[in-house]
């Protein structure tokens, strides 16, 4: 198993999938550290508000970091989505995993060890990225989320999710049909969560339904909406209102049963792969 986990990074690197996703990485958190150096000037130089009700440098912090995390997920994403789209149908058309699926190596193992290995890679790169944005929210204006964990596990399960339904879409999809599919669900489960903002904004209990079920199917838009959540778990008063008024508003909280049904979803997703992998002829 570890040799199939080895040679699937080997692929990757081949493919230069490490220098883009790093070379993305570095851009974003230098463009991150620039914006919110800037945005936490001018919110010195505006002085404080007129009332106290609320806390602006909580608002401006938290709204910021939810960007950033939003940013991580995405990032994550994208590594997911390239460590895994050619994982079975891409390799067989190169003609890569037909000598690997002989005994004693066989499907099963090839396709757990090719998630594990990406699940290896996408779950540390998640948290850094995550922590990173942290730091830098903490550096440059003083705000520090009320819970770090919590949301670090969240973001990298989020794109655990993202890691299995690529490897799924592998069996039957070549590698750019099942990229643009993946990014296509991804992009879905996005519209959710916006969408669910949009019905809590309208008092919409259909709306709010309808996107709640959605992100439900979509399990790292929900994941992702829990972590937003937990950052300001303990945030009170007209500053939790305003927050959840302004474009952080896609948090929400997800609970036990969320863990339990994202558990069961990879359980899924994964025994769906592996029983489409056995049945297929390469």
């Amino acid at each position: 198993m570890t040799a199939i986990v080895v040679y699937g990074l080997q692929e990757a690197l081949r493919r230069r999938i490490f220098a883009v996703v790093v070379l993305l990485t570095a851009v974003f958190l230098f463009l991150f550290w620039l914006g919110t150096h800037y945005l936490f000037a001018d919110l010195e130089s505006l002085g404080p508000p007129p009332t106290n009700a609320i806390d602006t440098r909580t608002l401006a912090g938290a709204t910021v970091l939810g960007l950033g995390m939003f940013a991580t997920l995405f990032l994550g994403a994208v590594l997911a989505v390239f460590l895994t789209i050619g994982v079975v149908r891409g390799d067989a058309e190169r003609g890569l995993l037909q000598p690997l699926v002989v005994r004693p190596v066989g499907r099963t193992t090839l396709l757990l060890s090719r998630f594990l290995g990406s699940v290896a890679v996408c779950v540390p790169y998640t948290v850094i990225v995550f922590f990173g944005a942290v730091l830098i929210v903490g550096g440059n204006g003083g705000y520090w989320p009320d819970r770090y964990a919590l949301p670090a596990v969240e973001l990298a399960a989020a794109v655990v999710v993202i890691a299995a339904i690529g490897i799924l879409g592998s069996v039957f999809l070549s590698s750019t049909a099942n990229g643009i599919a993946v990014f296509m669900f991804f992009g879905s489960g996005l519209v959710a969560g916006l969408l669910g903002q949009i019905g809590r904004g309208l008092n919409s209990e259909r709306i709010e339904r309808i996107a709640k079920v959605a992100s439900w199917l979509a399990p790292f838009e929900a994941l992702y909406q829990d972590a937003l959540h937990a950052i300001t778990q303990n945030t009170v008063g007209f500053t939790r209102i305003a927050l959840e008024l302004g474009p952080f508003g896609g948090a929400e909280q997800g609970g036990l049963q969320l863990r339990v049904w994202t558990a069961a979803y990879l359980g899924v997703v994964g025994a769906g792969a592996l029983v489409a992998f056995v049945r297929r002829d390469l």
